[in-house]
C-alpha cells in the first residue's frame, strides 16, 4: 500500500517539506492510442448496432486483429475486402496529416449458425509518413457517416456469404477532398502485403459520388450531374430553328398573296 505524508511547514521552512516514501507514475494515453481507442468505439459502437437491426435473432462480435492476413482463412471462414475506403492518417512523429481515397479494411466473417452467434475480424492497414520518412506506420481516423457506410458494406457481404441472401447495393466512399496525387504504394501497408488496389475514376471523384451498384444495373449516366448537356442544346437548337422556317414560310405565303 502507497503511504504519503505531506508536511505544511511556514514558508521559511520549505526545506523540511517531507519526501514521498515511494514514487508514484501516472502514464498520460497519448494522442495516438487515444485517437485510435476512440475510432475502433466507433467501429463497435456502429457494427452493434446494425446488427442488431439487420440480424437481430443473432449474436455477433467485433474484433481488432491488427495480424489479420488476406486469404488465410480458418475453415468456414469468410472473406470482404473493402479497397476505396477514405480516411485521414496523422503522423505520430511529426505530426503531418493526409488524407487517402485508398485506406484498405480486411474483414474475416465467421457463423455458427448452430449457436446463432458470429464473429467478425477487422484489420485497417497503416500507411507511412512521407514527410519525415520514419518506419512508424500510422493508423487513419474516420468520420462517423464513413464508418457506417462502410459496416453498411460490411452487412451487405454477411448477408451474401454467411446467410446466402441478397445484400443489395454495395456503396462506394470517396472523400470529400481528393487525395494530393497518385498513391505510393511503398509507403502503404496494403501494397506492401500483395493487396491490389482499386480507385474511383476521376468522374466519380468530382461528382463525389457515394452510391454504386457492382452488378452495373444502375451505373451513374455520363450525363447526370454535369452543369452542361450537350444533347439539350442540340434540340433546343433544333426547335429553334423549326420555328424561325415555320414563321419564315408564312410572312413568305402572306407576301405572295
Amino acid at each position: 500500500k502507497c503511504q504519503t505524508t505531506w508536511l505544511f511547514p511556514c514558508p521559511g521552512c520549505l526545506p523540511l517539506l517531507s519526501v514521498p516514501s515511494s514514487r508514484i507514475q501516472v502514464s498520460l494515453p497519448t494522442t495516438r492510442t487515444m485517437s485510435t481507442s476512440l475510432t475502433t468505439c466507433e467501429w463497435k459502437k456502429v457494427f452493434y448496432e446494425k446488427m442488431e437491426v439487420a440480424k437481430p435473432a443473432d449474436s455477433w462480435e467485433l474484433i481488432i486483429d491488427p495480424n489479420l492476413k488476406p486469404n488465410e482463412l480458418a475453415p468456414g471462414w469468410k472473406q470482404y475486402l473493402e479497397q476505396h475506403a477514405s480516411g485521414r492518417f496523422h503522423c505520430s512523429w511529426c505530426w503531418h496529416t493526409w488524407q487517402s481515397a485508398h485506406v484498405v479494411i480486411l474483414f474475416h466473417m465467421y457463423l455458427d449458425r448452430a449457436q446463432r452467434a458470429g464473429s467478425v475480424r477487422m484489420r485497417v492497414f497503416k500507411q507511412l509518413c512521407h514527410q519525415c520518412g520514419t518506419a512508424r506506420l500510422d493508423e487513419s481516423s474516420m468520420l462517423e457517416e464513413n464508418i457506417e457506410g462502410l459496416v453498411d458494406n460490411l452487412i451487405t457481404s454477411l448477408r451474401e456469404q454467411c446467410y446466402d441472401e441478397d445484400g443489395g447495393q454495395y456503396r462506394i466512399h470517396v472523400a470529400s477532398r481528393p487525395d494530393g496525387g497518385p498513391h505510393r504504394s511503398e509507403f502503404c501497408e496494403a501494397c506492401q502485403e500483395g493487396i491490389v488496389h482499386w480507385k474511383p475514376s476521376e468522374k466519380l471523384l468530382e461528382e463525389e459520388a457515394t452510391t454504386y451498384t457492382f452488378s452495373g444495373a444502375s451505373k451513374p449516366s455520363t450525363q447526370e450531374g454535369s452543369g452542361f448537356n450537350f444533347f439539350s442544346l442540340r434540340w433546343c437548337l433544333i426547335g429553334a430553328s423549326l420555328c424561325l422556317l415555320i414563321v419564315y414560310l408564312q410572312f413568305s405565303f402572306r407576301g405572295s398573296s
